[in-house]
């Protein structure tokens, strides 16, 4: 028995691509879903805008969405697994991080910014939320309601 040969059909299609276009439509394609994503993206966050949001950029809206994540955060649960301790550990540092953005464009938040520094500062010392931690956590508090 002898091995059969592959057959060696020629092509019946004239049709040629030319190099790279297939790459070329690829990329265009990429390029404009990424477009009309952007465009639905920006037309869902206009709609849904409210005057109050946080996003505006002022030192402001920077105080008070620290505030918002200072009231959220829960020091019971700083040092819990899983999403509990994940979600107090990053409120916590979101306060901070939007009272010294506020407190660097306007010095009127800087006495908020400065209780919630005092506050992380201890707590990094002792590894505890003591009286000290809350007291200054208070006074942060004790801020915000007066915004």
């Amino acid at each position: 028995m002898q091995p059969q040969q592959p057959s060696t059909l020629a092509p019946t299609s004239t049709s040629y691509e030319q190099p790279g276009t297939r790459t070329r439509t690829v990329v265009l394609s990429l390029f404009a879903g990424l477009v009309l994503g952007a465009a639905g993206m920006g037309a869902a966050w206009a709609m849904n805008a409210d005057s109050d949001s946080p996003i505006d950029g002022t030192p402001a809206a920077d105080a008070r969405a620290a505030c918002e994540a200072l009231a959220g955060f829960d020091p019971d649960k700083y040092t819990a697994k899983g999403p509990a301790g994940e979600v107090a550990l990053n409120r916590y540092a979101a306060a901070a991080a939007l009272s010294a953005s506020a407190a660097a464009a306007d010095a009127k938040y800087k006495e908020l910014a400065q209780a919630i520094r005092r506050s992380q500062d201890r707590h990094a010392q002792v590894f505890d939320f003591d009286a000290t931690v809350k007291r200054d956590l208070g006074q942060a508090r004790e801020i915000c309601r007066s915004l």
